[in-house]
């Protein structure tokens, strides 16, 4: 896990500045990769990492990364799990190799096939590999996007990195806010792909890659498009070959991502998730520390994940770590969390408090359960948006939405039910019943928040009705729930907080349910899934299966107690001129999101 940064030019001369941009860029990774910090240059490019060293320790393996003949340089951000395999074949077929890590088999294996290479790795990515002779960068995305890349065309070249912030710090582009960008954001409470907050500035799209030529970015290509699993026909099966299907393939990605040359932790809540993780961890034979965090508001109450997570770490003998967090901590971070944000988001405090404890505990590697509802059908609206949809589309009757609308903001309340007010637009369809569950404001709110022109023209850049998204177009509502939730909210929410909380603790989070190679191995019974069935097959592969009592859990969620924490800091800020957030009973993410967002500005005015 690193950060990655560089600049391909129009000339051929790189310019002295090009190469400061890129130490800026490297400079603002820092914690991505506290271990190393290379610049490579050649004609008309250069490229920029930070290294964070799990694989092949030693500085041989530093990047940027070239090949002997010096036709190829590399610039890595990620894990290839199965590069074991992969090098076994290439050494095979007489390649050399100078080091053992990952980075100099996926260079080698990019020389030998190019993008034909993309479908065989397993693994989590972002990188950009320059070729001398063609004067050529192809960059390229893992299908999930687990890791970021964000590009920008300027005048006299395109700059890239693993962060946004790391593209400002190079000078090298505008800081023009993109209002698709601001208007995404406070619709969804992040920004979607492929905006960020800043005009021409972009994210390369999941499971895409892009070559850039004479200093120009052409269009990326999709390879790997995760949405086309739940849009396949699966077959029947019985329940013993359900299981058997279920555990081989949640055994086989958890070995993969066990692979490493430090020592590896575990997040572990009290949940199904990160509790079938460790038991598959300790039938494998793996020595891993499980790592809980857990919050004084909620001692004693369902929400704390502390006794469920002792019970699983005791179930399946690993040893554990628990860190409790207080207010009082929160708010000494709280500046230290916004620095980090790379792109806001409502989410993502949770993930830093338990990364924090996994470094503080000398971890450089942790695995984490996220994903695992996305792929088994796990949240409860799964069960409740496909029969709201079916209820709304035969409430749209003549004249039956305009009464809907009526009672619906009536029963809003002002601003404390605000997503009432949407329920007669959006309730005919999946895609509209989804986004009243995700959204964070309603379109007609932005006005108050951005301005009505930059409201009116984010709307148009973003696109989509609702907004921002596409059809789902899966086999049935449930698994479009799940392709939704998979392409939106894992993708734009949870994977990148996942990237922002861990790294700001030089820490690389793995995610063994958010596994391309899982997602091929299940596509033929994944519709099989809903109703409960996915997380309990889950829940039953380790060979000794999760307690009962653990399975039959209601569902809590990795929560944090924002509510309270935010009270003080909220009633700090004078929210009198917003009517839209002077209501002391609003929900807390929308002081939240404003919250973030000032800060994301505050020195651009």
């Amino acid at each position: 896990m690193c950060g990655i940064a560089g600049y391909i030019s129009t000339e051929e001369t790189l310019e002295p500045s090009s190469v400061d941009a890129i130490r800026r860029m490297t400079q603002r990774m820092r914690l991505r990769g506290p271990d190393a910090e290379g610049v490579w240059t050649g004609p008309g490019a250069a490229l920029g990492h930070r290294r964070l060293a799990i694989q092949d320790l030693d500085a041989r393996s530093n990047q940027p990364m070239v090949t002997a003949d010096g036709e190829y340089s590399i610039t890595f951000n990620g894990e290839i799990y199965n590069f074991h395999e992969l090098r076994n074949e290439l050494e095979a077929e007489g390649v050399a190799f100078r080091t053992t890590s990952d980075t100099e088999v996926l260079l080698a294996l990019y020389a030998r096939e190019g993008e034909r290479m993309l479908p065989r790795l397993r693994g989590m990515f972002a990188f950009a590999i320059w070729n001398v002779r063609l004067r050529e960068a192809f960059l390229a995305r893992d299908p999930y996007g687990i890791k970021p890349l964000y590009y920008a065309q300027t005048d006299r070249g395109v700059v890239f990195a693993s962060q946004v912030k790391a593209i400002l710090a190079s000078g090298l582009v505008s800081r023009a806010r993109e209002t698709a960008g601001v208007a995404g954001f406070y619709l969804w409470g992040t920004v979607p792909e492929p905006w960020t907050l800043y005009r021409g500035v972009f994210s390369l799209p999941a499971g895409c890659w892009m070559r850039v030529r004479q200093g120009r970015a052409e269009m990326p290509v999709c390879w790997n498009d995760i949405r086309e699993n739940w849009r396949q026909q699966g077959t029947v099966h019985s329940r013993e070959e359900l299981q058997e299907t279920v555990r081989k393939a949640v055994t086989d990605s958890v070995r993969a991502h066990l692979v490493s040359d430090v020592p590896v932790s575990v997040f572990l809540s009290g949940g199904i998730d990160s509790g079938t993780m460790a038991g598959l961890i300790s039938e494998l034979g793996g020595q891993v520390e499980g790592i809980t965090v857990g919050f004084q508001e909620f001692v004693l109450q369902h929400e704390d994940e502390v006794p469920s997570a002792n019970a699983i770490a005791e179930n399946y003998g690993l040893p554990h770590s628990v860190r409790r967090i207080s207010r009082e901590e929160f708010e000494q971070d709280l500046g230290q969390i916004l620095d980090a944000m790379d792109q806001p988001s409502i989410d993502g405090v949770n993930t830093w408090f338990a990364a924090k404890a996994a470094a503080e505990r000398g971890y450089k590697v942790v695995l984490s359960g996220v994903g695992g509802d996305e792929l088994f059908y796990g949240y409860t609206h799964m069960r409740q948006l496909p029969r709201n949809a079916r209820l709304g589309r035969a409430a749209a009757i003549p004249g039956g939405r305009s009464l809907v609308d009526t009672v619906c903001r009536h029963l809003a309340n002002g601003h404390r039910h605000p997503k009432l007010k949407g329920i007669a637009k959006y309730m005919g369809s999946l895609e509209g019943v989804y986004y009243l569950k995700r959204c964070l404001f309603l379109p007609e709110e932005l006005p108050l928040l951005m301005g009505e022109e930059s409201a009116r023209e984010g709307l148009a850049r973003l696109g989509g009705s609702p907004p921002g998204m596409t059809k789902a177009n899966a086999v049935n509502d449930a698994a479009g729930v799940c392709l939704l939730d998979s392409s939106l909210y894992l993708r734009n929410q949870l994977l990148r907080d996942s990237d922002w909380a861990s790294m700001a603790h030089s820490l690389e989070l793995r995610t063994p349910l958010v596994d391309a190679a899982l997602l091929d191995a299940l596509k033929l019974c994944q519709t099989e899934f809903a109703g409960g069935t996915g997380k309990r097959l889950l829940a039953q592969s380790p060979a000794r299966p999760l307690p009962e009592k653990i399975i039959r859990r209601k569902k809590s969620g990795f929560g944090v107690p924002m509510t309270q924490w935010l009270a003080a800091a909220t009633e700090r800020r004078d929210w009198s001129s917003m009517a839209l957030l002077a209501d002391r009973g609003i929900p807390w993410t929308r002081r939240w999101a404003r919250m973030v967002m000032d800060e994301e500005f505050k020195d651009v005015r």
